[in-house]
């Protein structure tokens, strides 16, 4: 590993220690988790905001052996995740919620309000179901707008003004490479990595279901390493 390795090691260290150590932000954490209203949906955004666009930097680590680097347009980046975070937290209470009905007429008495009380099996099965229905209906869909909003970016080099300016959603989308798109993000990812990933979402409570989703962006940053990679070598 380099220096910049164990700063960005260090950093990230400092930060989850400070939630964890410092007692107020602890429940300022907890509080918003919890909340009903639009401090919700506020903490989702800076959740993926922050963490999603770390999992990119990790991804351009691997990929180019740096962090950040001119063009890359980090704060750009942060703000379509945080759009997107809001979206997903809410996709993930819509399909959290709508299970229950496609299980009521699979002939089980699930609800919001019973789920806990169940054996860990039905639970399971509960939690696939929804990363099932989730990853298959919203994920590629997900998938593919973040894939035009990380091609507009670098397009405009990674500047706030370019990022601002329309998007070019169908020269973008015609020139996707679908080959890897397909084969390697729906294709592999989807089945063998969300699917498992997202069931151990949804087994956790509520409160913390964002959140391991937004961690879970450190993972999709190395994913999309993977596949520019594979697109590079293709």
């Amino acid at each position: 590993m380099k220096k910049q390795d164990f700063g960005f090691i260090a950093a990230a260290i400092v930060v989850v220690g400070l939630f964890f150590c410092v007692t107020p932000l602890n429940e300022w954490f907890m509080e918003w988790s919890k909340a009903k209203d639009g401090r919700y949906f506020v903490l989702a955004f800076l959740k993926f905001g922050v963490l999603a666009t770390a999992g990119e930097s990790i991804g351009l680590r691997i990929s180019k052996g740096v962090y950040n680097q001119k063009g890359f347009g980090l704060l750009p980046r942060a703000i379509v995740w945080g759009i997107l975070g809001v979206g997903i937290s809410i996709a993930m209470s819509i399909f959290a919620s709508g299970t229950f009905s496609f299980l009521h007429y699979c002939g089980l008495d699930l609800s919001a309000g019973n789920i806990g009380l169940q054996g860990f099996g039905i639970q399971l099965l509960y939690a696939f179901c929804v990363s099932v229905f989730m990853n298959t209906f919203f994920a590629p869909v997900f998938m593919t707008i973040h894939k035009v909003t990380d091609t507009h970016i670098l397009e405009h080099k990674g500047t706030i003004r370019g990022f601002f300016t329309p998007i070019a959603f169908g020269r973008i989308l015609k020139n996707l490479n679908w080959n890897v798109q397909w084969n390697f993000v729906f294709k592999r990812t989807i089945p063998l990595f969300w699917f498992p990933a997202h069931t151990i979402t949804f087994l956790l409570p509520s409160e913390y279901r964002v959140l391991f989703a937004a961690l879970l962006g450190v993972a999709l940053g190395v994913i999309l390493s993977i596949a520019n990679l594979k697109k590079t070598n293709a």
